[in-house]
């Protein structure tokens, strides 16, 4: 696999990002690049992605354990369904646990016939509270089993809705698409050890581009920027994408996880509904742009299955820099946004990130030394 830029071309982009004052927007510039970026993918994504079959073929996967959260619907559901019929054991971790069981009956009755029943179980995960990913995770990992890959596919975009918080006092956005997917894959490590070579793959999206994450107001209610449901998906996607690039820093190439960000393009998911009317007449006007659940569901099923993916992360790794791995819906190695290597605002992410879910800020070196870490949101449990 080869990157779509050398790492020298890579560190002449993110050599300003450095020495810049404290911004507190993206620059117009910055901006137009990144609606210039998603305006590009919506209307050529088709053609770029014409390479690749749809369902995209995988190997036999017998020997693989999957996570997948929000697999209940959209690309979640095509990913889970797919890694099923290839022989992995998926587990879908998901807060509707009937949607889920009744998904899986109609997947084993179409299936029927056709080899060994699918290899699928649910798990409660509700994503909206931090204490259900601890239990989740400390349920997990008693197990004392692998897990190979881990797909943090759920997010959130309320298109038009006023700004909302969980219970546990952050933004939704914020909590859904990068909050509870950071605990859940640093909880998870230790299961990830186990399963090494192993995976975390983050579904992100192209709309990462126009974020922007102010690390001291997370929840966007300082008033310095105005709350808008794109304000608040796109700068949970950058966070994510910060996030994963300074954890794939600090796992050492002994320990065998590959962390890699993924875009699914722009497809037709759940999310339409929430869209206004006219947004939704446009999307059944040009059905050939947008892909379909199945068609965008090919990156992550890439990402977590190409042979070539742990070498590549490993090769990011020699980076004096903190990046992981991006692949594009064409399942391409690509770049994120410009600001997506800011470094200075990546390790700040990274710690807020630790400090807002409840872990120490060495959480990552202690669990794979094999030491025990609390997380405040499970302090009435036992230790991970």
């Amino acid at each position: 696999m080869a990157s779509s830029s050398s790492s020298e071309g890579k560190n002449e982009e993110r050599e300003p990002a450095t020495s810049k004052l404290k911004k507190e927007r993206l620059g117009w510039m910055e901006w137009l690049r990144g609606w210039f970026y998603l305006a590009y993918e919506m209307l050529f994504q088709r053609i770029m992605a014409s390479h690749l079959q749809n369902p995209m073929p995988l190997p036999p996967l017998n020997d693989l354990t999957c996570i997948i959260t929000g697999s209940t619907s959209g690309i979640g559901r095509e990913t889970a369904r797919q890694l099923a019929e290839s022989g992995a054991h998926v587990v879908m971790a998901v807060r509707n646990t009937k949607a889920a069981h009744d998904q899986i009956k109609k997947w084993q009755d179409e299936w029927s016939g056709r080899g060994l029943p699918l290899n699928i179980e649910v798990m409660e995960l509700d994503l909206l509270s931090l204490a259900s990913v601890v239990r989740f995770s400390k349920t997990w990992n008693a197990r004392s089993g692998p897990l190979h890959v881990l797909i943090n596919n759920a997010g959130i975009f309320s298109i038009g809705e006023p700004q909302k918080f969980s219970k546990d006092g952050y933004e939704e956005h914020m909590q859904v698409n990068h909050l509870a997917p950071a605990l859940l894959s640093v909880l998870l490590l230790p299961s990830l050890i186990r399963g090494s070579p192993s995976r975390i793959v983050n579904v992100n999206s192209i709309m990462h581009q126009v974020g922007f994450v102010d690390t001291e107001d997370m929840n966007v209610v300082s008033g310095k920027r105005k709350f808008t449901s794109l304000v608040g998906y796109s700068s949970s996607k950058l966070a994510q994408v910060m996030f994963s690039n300074v954890l794939h820093k600090k796992l050492p190439g002994e320990a065998g996880i590959s962390v890699v960000c993924v875009s699914p393009g722009i497809v037709q998911t759940n999310v339409a509904r929430d869209l206004p009317k006219i947004v939704q007449a446009a999307y059944r006007l040009i059905p050939y742009f947008i892909f379909t659940a199945e068609e965008g569901s090919r990156s992550s099923l890439f990402a977590a299955t190409d042979p070539q993916i742990p070498e590549y992360c490993e090769m990011l790794k020699a980076d004096e820099w903190p990046v992981s791995a991006f692949i594009s819906q064409e399942c391409r190695p690509t770049n994120p946004s410009e600001e997506a290597y800011n470094v200075e605002t990546c390790f700040k992410v990274w710690e807020k990130t630790l400090e807002l879910v409840g872990l120490p800020l060495d959480a990552v070196e202690r669990l794979l030394q094999g030491e025990d870490i609390t997380c405040k949101y499970g302090a009435h449990e036992k230790k991970i």
